[in-house]
């Protein structure tokens, strides 16, 4: 594409982030979405069911078929939620801590090696860009005389 398009570069980069996880969550026998759900889970006190997807911005399809995969992986318990026997609180096991830990060093060296390579200044302009587009698709602005047809 010859002028590319903010969405098609944000889409693109995502994309390219998002295989870069998978592959080195891969040599773990995880995924991105197990890396990021146990860097979601309060290491400490767990976090409710509800919360987590809110959280990490994903379906509820997807979060109960990640959350299954790490059940079945001993890297989480579902314990009744002590403030509210209705609710249940995700809580990681030791393995589960031990694979947090792991993936917080991956996102760690991530941010290290893109800090090495961009400048700090560019680096808060990205922030702020970033910052701004969110703020605007979260009020709503983007189509927002769109919707007023």
């Amino acid at each position: 594409m010859k002028d590319k398009t903010i969405d098609y570069t944000l889409r693109a980069t995502w994309q390219a982030v998002s295989r870069m996880y998978n592959e080195e969550a891969s040599k773990y026998g995880a995924t991105m979405s197990v890396g990021f759900a146990l860097l979601s889970i309060d290491k400490e006190n767990g976090i409710p069911s509800t919360a987590l997807g809110p959280q990490m911005g994903m379906e509820p399809t997807s979060l109960t078929r990640t959350l299954k995969s790490m059940e079945d992986k001993g890297l989480i318990v579902r314990k009744k939620n002590p403030v509210d026997g209705r609710g249940v609180l995700i809580h990681l096991t030791k393995q589960g801590k031990e694979k947090r830990d792991l993936s917080k060093q991956v996102v760690l060296t991530f941010n290290d090696v893109i800090k090495q390579h961009i400048p700090q200044d560019k680096l808060d302009a990205f922030m702020e860009v970033a910052e701004k587009i969110n703020e605007l698709i979260a009020e709503r602005q983007i189509f927002a005389s769109e919707e007023k047809k």
